[in-house]
């Protein structure tokens, strides 16, 4: 299988200790696909592709920008269903008004525009079109702070302050939804000293060296080991908003 080189910023799909994170992100494309059944998708900033290709599944076409050129000529290559091009997200070189939907996951936290940005993903979308957008719940992320603990991020958000950005770029019928673990997830948090995520952490910034019983657990865990719902939103990891052109 061809892999982009880790960052250590953006996760692929096939390697065991990074399928958690592979998986957190692939729950909220699967739970964003019906929405994207037979309609032209534009994706900003699809990394790798694997979202985009798994968008293409249903969606009537897929576009996929990154601006990322050796990001973008993976993804072209792997990903035949989708269209792939190199941009700049705050000037996308799509037609004004001709996008059903623009999906954005993880990707706003990297940018210095955001309002630029959300921006062109209004003039792109149809009157009526969707915008989706998924990005880290800043409270949870980088807890007690406002300076991101992840040097790729420039600004985090919570969920009012994502709802307000969104809102204030011109959108309508804006809703955030929150991603949490699951009932098997919480009881993998449990068995590894009250938090999954910590014990990956403290390997990663340690030796290295991931012990049998949590490197198992990683690579079992699921898309569908994850919920979105509205409730309790300050205490989700990842955001996601809907919001109407």
């Amino acid at each position: 299988m061809e892999t982009l080189p880790l960052t250590g910023e953006r996760t692929v799909p096939g390697i065991a200790h990074e399928n958690y994170w592979f998986r957190r992100h692939e729950a909220v494309y699967a739970a964003l696909a019906p929405r994207c059944a037979g309609r032209t998708v534009l994706e900003a900033g699809c990394g790798e592709g694997y979202g985009a290709d798994l968008l293409a599944r249903t969606a009537g076409r897929v576009v996929g920008l990154d601006y990322d050129a050796l990001t973008a000529a993976h993804a072209a290559r792997r990903y035949p269903d989708v269209a792939v091009a190199r941009a700049n997200l705050v000037a996308l070189p799509v037609v004004t008004g001709s996008v059903d939907v623009v999906v954005s996951l993880q990707v706003v936290e990297h940018l210095w525009d955001q309002e630029g940005f959300l921006a062109e993903c209004r003039r792109v979308l149809r009157p009526g079109g969707e915008l989706l957008v998924s990005t880290p719940n800043r409270i949870t992320f980088s807890p007690g702070r406002d300076t991101p603990l992840n040097p790729f991020h420039t600004r985090e958000l919570s969920p009012a302050e994502l709802a307000d950005l969104v809102r204030g770029s011109g959108f309508a019928d804006v809703r955030v939804l929150g991603l949490h673990h699951g009932p098997r997830l919480r009881t993998l948090d449990a068995r590894h000293g009250g938090s999954l995520i910590d014990a990956q952490v403290a390997v990663v910034l340690g030796d290295g060296a991931w012990p049998a019983d949590l490197l198992a657990d990683v690579a079992a865990v699921t898309a569908a080991d994850f919920v979105l719902t509205p409730e309790d939103l300050d205490a989700s990891l990842d955001l996601l908003v809907t919001a109407t052109a």
